[in-house]
């Protein structure tokens, strides 16, 4: 079983069914899976993306310069982490939130020390605007959150059930990889995560574990070791 996990969750599947904004109904799903991992000691923390609410990569559809976009994207994942800390602490799970913009009435600020406490004393720790600076997508952020708190896996929680070799909601002829290095990832351009992230695991030598977060339990086995999802290492 790992001992640290730092979870990665999209902003979109926060949505769940909707068209945009959060799905109560998911955020009580990823709760109740996480719940059961703190009972049994494992430290967690979790990055969060905003794209159920703003995309800052998206910016120049709209017309907002990109360092505008990116800051507001910043902001969403803090919504969405405020949204799956109460969903947390209603079951009874401690958490901190921890940003890496200042926001004092809100969340703590990011201090590597003080997260890495919060996890000894077994609270959930989620780090909220992504790495703090334009440019960098919450992939990256979760990635250097990672090494930061010397996590001993990068899990990766989407809608599909790991890596293959196309989009498999586009590509019913798309097939599933078990394991993969760091450098077939890279040489298949499987955009696992984007590179920036995706380096930071590779010289660290951070696993990453791709897998289905919408299946209930699905969490718990991962940590526990079974072979679910995709492994690069």
């Amino acid at each position: 079983m790992y001992k640290r996990i730092l979870l990665k969750l999209s902003g979109e599947a926060l949505m769940g069914d909707k068209e945009f904004g959060i799905d109560n109904v998911i955020i009580s799903q990823y709760c109740n899976d996480i719940k059961p991992l703190v009972e049994a000691g494992v430290e967690i923390a979790i990055v969060i993306g905003g794209g159920n609410i703003y995309r800052g990569l998206n910016a120049a559809e709209t017309g907002i310069e990109r360092v505008q976009g990116d800051y507001m994207g910043m902001l969403a994942t803090v919504i969405n982490g405020m949204a799956v800390q109460s969903g947390l602490e209603k079951i009874g799970v401690y958490t901190r939130l921890l940003s890496a913009i200042k926001m004092e009435q809100i969340c703590e600020p990011f201090i590597r020390r003080r997260a890495v406490r919060h996890l000894e004393k077994g609270r959930v720790v989620i780090f909220g605007a992504g790495t703090g600076n334009p440019y960098f997508t919450t992939d990256t952020a979760a990635a250097l959150r990672a090494v930061e708190i010397n996590a001993d896996v990068v899990l990766k929680g989407t809608r599909v059930d790991g890596i293959y070799t196309a989009d498999p909601e586009k590509d019913k002829t798309a097939t599933k990889f078990d394991a993969l290095t760091f450098d077939e990832a890279i040489t298949k351009n499987l955009n696992v995560m984007d590179m920036t992230a995706f380096t930071l695991c590779k010289e660290n030598k951070k696993p990453i574990i791709v897998f289905d977060m919408n299946t209930k339990g699905n969490l718990l086995k991962v940590v526990q070791g079974e072979k679910i999802g995709t492994i690069v290492k």
